[in-house]
């Protein structure tokens, strides 16, 4: 997923509207919609801009460690899938 795709699922996950993003950063409705739409070349400055509008970081991630940061961010835990939650253990051990 590309960084404009995750601030576009960010907006629409807090039901900013475009209006709202622009007035926040100093931008026009078009020029946010441009940049969210990956439709320009932004400036890491009005990236960072609209990331820090939609109470985010942007960060850099080692590409080795962008499969666990992807899985974390997708809600998964991270580690083997079959290993059992706190709360399977505990009711196990209640049985």
């Amino acid at each position: 997923m590309t960084i404009f795709q995750q601030l576009q699922q960010r907006r629409h996950h807090q039901g900013k509207t475009l209006q709202s993003l622009a007035t926040v950063t100093g931008m026009s409705v078009p020029q946010v919609s441009n940049v969210l739409g990956g439709k320009v070349d932004a400036r890491f400055g009005t990236v960072e801009a609209l990331a820090n509008a939609l109470d985010a970081s942007v960060v850099v991630v080692p590409r080795h460690l962008l499969p666990e940061v992807e899985r974390l961010l997708s809600g998964k835990a991270i580690g083997p899938d079959d290993v059992p939650s706190s709360v399977d253990r505990f009711l196990a051990g209640t049985r």
